[in-house]
């Protein structure tokens, strides 16, 4: 006989089962939150591992660019066309104004700036072009001109803002004081690395290239420039430290151009007003000595981090003397903000590093020495330009190099840039990939020789 229900005992089996079957799906159910669970946390902590993955990833393909044999040119190219283009633009805006006023065009200025380019292009090319050897060379003829001009420039040049220091040419004048620096850099080099082996007896670190220096500098303090003066001194400290000089030597040289920079603003009123002003600006006369410098500071406060807009700043309505020349980094803080400015700072730290890498990569001691020297000074200018803007130095007149207007300034710092381009073809890597692979479209247009490795000169006597 079937029975319709079952029995208690199949009852009690069934009820076994499904308690089983409840608790096995709770179990899964568990399992299955804390898979979940621990899945989240691995996909949360994989996050930070993929950044650090993709940061590392970066810095090797940072690092693998860095190695290659024509990095140091292109970072050279790459300032150098940024910093002019850069330049261009803000002359444009920040003398705007003053030649509307002066000339009747706004572009007058400009348009003078943009002249001067085309020989400073050319300048930029023999310095890229002529070979070291022939820069070294001549050298010593370069220098004896530049002292020359110095003093011709005493008797026949022109006055501006109380310095005699311009030769005038119908609308055009030129500065010899800017060439002098080169000139003393490529000779400086030429007598200090022939006696590299003995710079270490302050007889031969000091004979000739100190007094020839202090000979100049007098020339330059009759002017009297003591912007100029002050460029000329990094120069020759330059020599000395990366000549191998000793420490010693150079911080007595130190100590006595200090107190030649005191003397100097001690007989002077007007520097020593802008040093009064600077070390006490609260008590300074707003309208006189601390004028530019609190109007640049005001300048720098409107700009905020992105700034007024290109074109649109304040400043430069005849309130900031100088807006396009000394004190244009104001200028570019405030119509471009902190960002504008920080870009600036990028690059001239850029050429900092990227100067010291020719320097040291460099298998020819006289190329390195004015690499090293030369990117000091341009670096060294910029931080003074730009500390004196900010209030962290007093005014020296001091222009911002490739930025500010002037034309003798941009003529030669685009030479020097041309040899830091030569320098940077010239290293031993960069040789061998030229060599292997050719020169670019670029390279042959401009009809650049294939650079040549170094071979170091014949030794015919010994310095005793």
């Amino acid at each position: 006989m079937t029975v319709p229900w079952p029995r208690a005992g199949e009852r009690t089996s069934g009820g076994e089962r499904s308690r089983s079957v409840r608790t096995a799906t709770k179990g899964a159910t568990k399992a299955a939150s804390t898979r979940t669970t621990k899945g989240a946390a691995a996909r949360i902590a994989v996050r930070p591992n993929g950044m650090r993955v993709a940061i590392g990833r970066t810095a090797a393909a940072l690092g693998q660019w860095l190695r290659r044999p024509l990095t140091s040119l292109h970072l050279v190219l790459g300032v150098f066309g940024l910093l002019t283009l850069f330049g261009l633009v803000m002359v444009l805006s920040a003398s705007s104004v003053q030649s509307l006023t002066a000339d009747g065009s706004s572009y007058s200025v400009f348009t003078r700036q943009l002249m001067f380019c085309v020989p400073g292009l050319l300048m930029f090319w023999l310095g890229l072009r002529v070979s070291p050897r022939r820069l070294r060379s001549l050298a010593p003829a370069a220098l004896v001109l530049g002292a020359l001009a110095l003093v011709t420039v005493l008797f026949v040049g022109e006055t501006r803002n109380g310095s005699r220091a311009w030769f005038t040419f119908g609308t055009f004048s030129v500065q010899p004081s800017e060439a002098v620096k080169v000139a003393l850099t490529l000779w400086g080099a030429h007598v200090l690395v022939a006696r590299r082996a003995v710079m270490h007896r302050w007889k031969y670190a000091l004979s000739p290239v100190v007094p020839v220096t202090v000979v100049l500098l007098t020339l330059l303090v009759l002017q009297p420039d003591l912007g100029m003066t002050i460029s000329l001194g990094i120069v020759l400290v330059a020599l000395l430290y990366f000549g191998g000089a000793p420490m010693r030597l150079i911080l007595a040289l130190s100590s006595g151009a200090v107190a030649g920079a005191v003397a100097l603003a001690l007989t002077a009123e007007y520097r020593m007003s802008r040093i009064t002003a600077f070390l006490s600006p609260e008590s300074a006369d707003p309208q006189q000595a601390g004028f530019q410098a609190r109007q640049a500071l005001y300048s720098l406060a409107d700009g905020g981090l992105f700034g007024q807009g290109l074109g649109q700043g304040r400043a430069k309505w005849s309130y900031l003397p100088n807006a396009h020349n000394d004190f244009i980094f104001a200028i570019v803080a405030e119509e471009l903000g902190f960002i504008g400015a920080f870009a600036v700072l990028a690059l001239f730290a850029t050429l900092a590093y990227t100067g010291i890498r020719i320097a040291a990569r460099s298998a020819d001691p006289w190329l390195s020495l004015v690499v090293a020297t030369s990117t000091t000074w341009l670096v060294a200018q910029a931080a003074i330009n730009i500390g004196y803007v900010v209030g962290l130095l007093p005014v020296t007149g001091l222009q911002l190099p490739l930025i500010s207007s002037g034309g003798t300034s941009l003529v030669v710092t685009m030479f020097v840039f041309g040899v830091l381009a030569n320098a940077a073809r010239h290293e031993p890597e960069a040789i061998a990939a030229l060599k292997q692979h050719g020169q670019g479209r670029v390279a042959r247009l401009l009809r650049l020789p294939l650079p040549e490795p170094y071979r170091a000169p014949v030794q015919r006597g010994r310095v005793r």
